[in-house]
């Protein structure tokens, strides 16, 4: 109701300011600091005071006596404080909130009849995803889901690098040497884990091996390149027995997390269509194309950027940035929108990319590039290529680990009484310590590098995922407990009147503002506003839990129905924000 109330704000505050022959471009509207009992206020009055020939205080005085109340729904009175105008809500706006907050979608905005293709993760496939890339993921599936949420038509992509020289040397590198060739054993059972071997001994081979013996690997490389170019479906079909598998390992992982695609787009799907060889044809006519040191580049400097584009070498092949360029319009053809996550040190590549899309008569507009720092544990840097550093199995099995030790150090202090099986318990582990990790890594600003620490994740007490569970869980006990059951359907006459402590008025209040917090998330593809939103959700619920018994003998029925219906609504807005987060919501911890 937050989004009505605001609508209402504007109208009024707009049709005062017309009335009084105020220029009404800039409304001034802001959400009040927390010791103000308003859900909106305006600073407008600061603006007008020089045209108004008034202190602001008088001005916004003007303006208050100017707003019709009896217009509006949501607001019930508007009150100045100083130069500002506070808007407080009226009996209907908590009413109506409740009502929809105990609809199980709450949150979920209007269809916008526009689609959008979010690329994300795309690590090229030579090994097992390592820890230093899993903030991709876990953010990608994150605005994935925040978009989703917010009425667009979203659908989820990983472009698939199957055509670079890393995939040569990795299927040149798995045709010559044998399982017994390899120095080290799997670090698991899994195909990705098994076949990175060959790819590390294919790396360790060109560095360390006579000069005769490497350049007869090259060429076998470079052939491999020029089949791809030439579109020959052998060695397609070579280089698919590789990626295929290593791939069909990596998913696996991801959907640990869990981060699930829609579609896996290859880039040699561009390259076989003959869209590569189009775009290239029209980079050699731009103003700033030129053949020098035996490549094909684009000069950028007249744009800002000091570092050419490489788009064909002196062999004919074609570059990953070229591809991507034909990648990129194909996602202009076949969307409204176009949302790709990338990691800090793509960013001049990124730059590159939109720059040159603009120069071959692209609206760009349509694109967004999400760009994040990296993950880092304690340890240190991490390297796919020479085999070091932490996988993102190995954290997602220590969270598990770590998380069931947690679960069950807290089991005698439960209140809840219904007991908890093994099974339980494992089940648990896996959603608080899997959850953990997400949270932790998607509650931070993306562009901000983050260093990931178990205690602050895993600590039950702290504005953690844990946290944030533990309210789920308490909300579905307290209604299995009354009898009506988590997924009960409440009663639509429930007097929402009845809930006028501070306590659960302000639970009310910011349930209603769950669902423009998901729009400017969306907005702004900042999913870890959602994260924020759920700390202070949390807090707010748990202050009513303490302040406001529920099941209580002494409590009326009328009243205990609304503050079930209360409770009900809480459960459906912090599952729904979970959700958008990727985060588990466990009905018992």
């Amino acid at each position: 109701m937050f989004l009505s109330l605001r609508t209402e704000v504007e109208t009024a505050l707009e049709d005062a300011l017309v009335a009084l022959e105020y220029p009404a471009d800039d409304l001034g509207i802001e959400e009040p600091p927390e010791d103000v009992a308003s859900v909106l206020a305006s600073s407008v009055a600061f603006r007008l005071a020089g045209e108004a020939g008034a202190a602001p205080p008088q001005v916004a005085g003007q303006l208050a006596d100017e707003i019709d109340l009896d217009g509006l729904t949501y607001v019930s009175r508007v009150e100045t404080q100083g130069p500002y105008l506070n808007f407080l809500p009226s009996d209907a706006y908590f009413e109506t909130t409740l009502a929809a907050a105990t609809e199980a979608d709450y949150g979920a905005l209007e269809d916008r009849d526009q689609s959008v293709v979010v690329e994300h993760t795309s690590a090229n496939p030579t090994g097992p995803v390592h820890v230093g890339r899993a903030r991709n993921p876990i953010i990608g599936d994150a605005v994935a889901n925040v978009l989703d949420f917010a009425g667009y038509d979203v659908s989820r992509h990983y472009y698939v690098n199957d055509a670079g020289r890393q995939m040569a040397v990795f299927t040149w590198a798995y045709e010559t040497f044998d399982a017994e060739d390899l120095e080290d054993d799997p670090a698991r059972e899994r195909i990705e884990y098994d076949l990175v071997r060959y790819y590390r001994k294919g790396n360790r081979f060109l560095e360390n091996a006579p000069d005769d013996e490497v350049a007869a690997a090259e060429a076998e490389i470079d052939a491999i390149m020029q089949g791809l170019e030439e579109g020959d479906e052998e060695t397609y079909e070579r280089v698919s027995e590789v990626v295929d598998q290593v791939l069909g390992g990596m998913k696996q992982c991801l959907a640990r997390l869990p981060a699930e695609f829609d579609e896996f787009v290859k880039e040699t799907r561009f390259m076989f269509d003959g869209a590569t060889d189009d775009l290239v044809a029209r980079l050699k006519e731009l103003d700033g194309a030129v053949y020098e040191e035996d490549a094909w580049q684009l000069e950028l400097d007249d744009h800002g950027i000091d570092k050419n584009l490489v788009f064909l070498r002196s062999d004919g092949t074609s570059l990953y940035p070229t591809r991507d360029l034909a990648h990129h319009e194909w996602k202009f053809d076949n969307y409204d929108r176009a949302v790709t996550v990338l990691g800090e040190d793509h960013k001049l590549q990124a730059r590159q990319l939109r720059t040159t899309l603009e120069l071959l008569g692209n609206d760009t507009d349509q694109l967004r590039q999400v760009l994040y720092s990296y993950v880092n544990l304690p340890e240190g840097k991490m390297s796919t290529r020479r085999g070091t550093g932490v996988d993102l199995d190995d954290l997602l099995d220590e969270a598990i680990d770590r998380a069931r030790g947690e679960v069950e150090d807290r089991l005698d202090d439960r209140i809840r009484d219904d007991d908890l099986q093994e099974e339980d318990i494992e089940r648990i582990a896996h959603q608080v310590g899997i959850g953990a990790v997400r949270y932790d890594i998607v509650s931070k600003q993306p562009t901000k590098a983050i260093t990931f620490e178990w205690d602050q994740a895993l600590d039950f007490e702290a504005q953690s995922a844990p946290y944030v569970q533990y309210v789920h869980a308490r909300c579905c006990g307290i209604l299995e407990e009354s009898g009506f059951g988590i997924d009960g359907d409440l009663e639509t006459d429930v007097d929402a009147s009845l809930l006028e402590t501070p306590a659960e008025r302000d639970l009310l209040e910011t349930i209603a503002r769950f669902p423009a917090v998901v729009e400017e998330a969306a907005d702004d593809l900042e999913p870890h506003q959602v994260a924020t939103y759920t700390r202070e959700f949390a807090d707010r619920f748990n202050t009513f839990y303490r302040e406001c018994p529920v099941l209580a003998d002494d409590v009326d029925s009328d009243l205990q129905e609304a503050r079930l219906a209360l409770v009900a609504a809480s459960r459906h807005t912090v599952a729904n924000a979970l959700s958008i987060l990727g985060v588990a919501a466990p009905r018992s911890m």
